[in-house]
């Protein structure tokens, strides 16, 4: 998925994104969407339509969206027969609105909360439900604070270097709020999932991000230094397990006629 960056890169494809964690957090997800024969549920951050045809498995008639033109190319050629489109989250506008909406693995990726947030509400019918997962504040948060500190060491600004938008719960369930939105569940929790790749690779995934003007040579240097900043407490029995953080959320939007 990519709804708010120009490169289509994510945290999910390396960190737990095929694990048996990963399957059970999908199930989880779509246990609390429940979707059911007949409604419409708009897919936010759809990317390769994996959890859409699930959702259309159930009977719902699901709509995906997302950025990556890549990705849903994918998505099409899987599944046909879905309605699955590049759209832009921040500004997809609809005639008939939803009952539902649903986004996994997905907000953390859009810079502009709010305006996805008034996507979705606009999306929704009253009474409609709004089911997400995404990463959350503390996210991969020993990995971060390393570059950081290794960027201030040569001499670089960590500004404007960070692609995610990781809130707390209280931040992301305000937002909801003040956008119309009544919480009805809120969970943060952290899980340690196995990174087979390897830091270094991960790193230079990122490397677009983090290291997008610095020489390869010098990002080389850094990249050492990060990786056994980190070591001690993110290795364990010779593999990586990085720090991930997650907030699950369910809201409802309300109006004027629900009583």
């Amino acid at each position: 998925m990519n709804n708010g960056n120009a490169s289509g890169l994510r945290n999910e494809s390396m960190i737990g994104k095929t694990s048996a964690v990963a399957t059970l957090q999908e199930t989880h997800i779509l246990s609390l969407l429940q979707p059911s024969p007949g409604e419409r549920i708009l897919d936010v951050g759809c990317g390769n339509g994996n959890l859409t045809a699930q959702i259309a498995a159930a009977g719902a008639l699901p709509t995906g969206i997302d950025l990556s033109e890549e990705m849903i190319r994918q998505a099409q050629d899987q599944y046909p027969d879905l309605n699955i489109q590049v759209g832009d989250a921040c500004h997809y506008r609809t005639d008939e609105p939803f009952d539902a909406v649903f986004s996994h693995a997905a907000l953390h990726w859009i810079q502009d909360s709010s305006a996805v947030i008034q996507t979705i509400q606009l999306a929704l019918k009253e009474g409609g439900r709004f089911v997400a997962e995404f990463a959350g504040s503390g996210n991969i948060a020993t990995l971060t604070g390393a570059i950081r500190e290794e960027l201030h060491a040569h001499g670089y600004g960590w500004e404007a270097r960070n692609p995610w938008y990781h809130p707390t719960i209280g931040e992301f369930a305000s937002l909801l709020e003040h956008n119309g939105l009544r919480v009805t569940l809120a969970q943060h929790f952290d899980q340690r999932p196995h990174l087979k790749p390897g830091i270094r690779k991960w790193l230079n995934s990122f490397a677009v991000y983090f290291f997008k003007d610095i020489a390869p040579a010098e990002q080389e240097v850094m990249m050492d230094a990060i990786e056994k900043k980190v070591q001690s407490r993110l290795m364990r029995d010779g593999q990586w397990f990085p720090d991930t953080s997650r907030l699950r959320v369910v809201a409802v939007k309300e109006g004027r006629n629900l009583l």
